[in-house]
């Protein structure tokens, strides 16, 4: 693993991290599930949120070769190093991010998984009703927004549909990466 900058890796985390990437559409339930394996997982589990990086770190439009994206990959790599495990998550268009969540994962080595939450866009619109950016942000912007099966190539991430819980969700991922018997407070 690459060492980023002069802060000494964390001792206290014995395992190789994993990493994990959730992307999919606007109200998909992303961010909702990340919050939720951090809940689970506790300590140890950093998250990795393309809007507060892209919106408030660096108040950036999400444009092709945006600051955000190699922002994005050198927290993630700087956190793996360091041995936190990390959730990438974001709308991550395939054709402005994909290079980056790509090589990302190919680099990392440890446990890599990528999700792609596939919700129909009438579920993502009462999903979206219950934010409290439902006032600011209508369902003419969300369709601008929208891209169907918007996947990364070589078929590397796993479909959630609408039917699976937060808590279903949650523990697929936990399981998936082998934290779910690793869980801290």
């Amino acid at each position: 693993m690459t060492s980023w900058g002069n802060a000494a890796p964390d001792r206290r985390v014995r395992a190789v991290p994993s990493l994990v990437v959730l992307r999919g559409n606007s109200a998909s339930g992303k961010s909702t599930v990340a919050r939720s394996l951090r809940a689970a997982y506790g300590r140890g589990l950093a998250i990795i949120e393309q809007d507060n990086v892209r919106r408030t770190v660096l108040r950036e439009r999400d444009v092709p070769g945006g600051a955000n994206i190699g922002l994005i990959d050198l927290m993630a790599r700087y956190a793996l190093d360091h041995g936190f495990h990390v959730v990438v998550e974001g709308i991550l268009y395939a054709d402005r991010y994909g290079d980056m969540l790509t090589a990302l994962m190919r680099d990392h080595q440890g446990i890599t998984r990528a999700y792609y939450f596939d919700i129909p866009f009438d579920v993502t619109l009462e999903r979206h009703a219950t934010k409290s950016i439902a006032g600011k942000v209508g369902e003419a912007e969300l369709r601008d927004w929208w891209r169907p099966r918007d996947l990364l190539p070589g078929g590397v991430e796993e479909i959630i549909d609408e039917h699976g819980t937060v808590e279903q969700n949650t523990m697929r991922i936990l399981t998936d990466c082998g934290l779910e018997s690793r869980r801290r407070v």
